[in-house]
């Protein structure tokens, strides 16, 4: 099997992204495995902090590594929170006082259209020209009084019209094949077939 750095420490996805990518043959190891500290994000957009996390990972642990960005990004606060998702609300990192900010950035606006986006970045070695970028957008709405126990971050105020649910109401099944990060994974995994059935 071929080893691939996560440069994450949330251990959901280590285990979503270990259960994906097995049957390609490649063995996920979270980045603290190795005693790897986390990366820097100054970046203002979601792909350059993916990469900049991706090309750190490799560099510490000379092996293959992989990093995902993502937020919530609202159309009437111009994208915000954005890159800044995690520490909308600043720190240390609060997921109620985050939403507690977003809530109140949205009482008085009819348009409450939100995505979360994620974006994937895999690069085969620190230097690698041609890191393999795959993204996903899940669409929905903010809604102000929150809803469900499950999910984390802003899932209890993220509303989806087709299930008439929040992210946070959704079962992880359902979750995990309609999210943003399912949607840009699944098309990491077509990518790497590629990549395997043309070398």
């Amino acid at each position: 099997m071929k080893q691939l750095l996560l440069a994450s420490g949330n251990a959901g996805k280590l285990k979503e992204f270990q259960a994906l990518l097995a049957p390609l043959q490649w063995d996920v190891i979270p980045q603290q495995a190795l005693g790897i500290p986390e990366a820097p994000e100054p970046h203002m957009t979601f792909v350059e902090n993916a990469l900049a996390k991706a090309r750190h990972a490799a560099q510490l642990g000379k092996l293959p590594a992989l990093a995902d960005d993502s937020g919530i990004c609202v159309e009437a606060l111009g994208g915000a929170p954005g890159v800044i998702s995690a520490h909308y609300a600043g720190f240390p990192r609060s997921d109620q006082r985050n939403n507690e900010k977003l809530v109140q950035a949205l009482q008085q606006c009819s348009n409450r259209r939100a995505h979360y986006y994620c974006v994937l970045v895999l690069v085969r070695s620190a230097q690698d020209p041609e890191p393999l970028i795959a993204e996903g957008r899940w669409y929905g709405e903010v809604v102000l009084t929150p809803q469900g126990e499950g999910g984390f971050g802003y899932d209890p105020y993220f509303y989806l019209p087709e299930f008439s649910r929040t992210a946070a109401q959704l079962i992880a099944s359902e979750k995990n094949s309609v999210s943003h990060r399912a949607q840009a994974l699944q098309q990491l995994l077509q990518r790497l077939r590629a990549e395997q059935s043309s070398a």
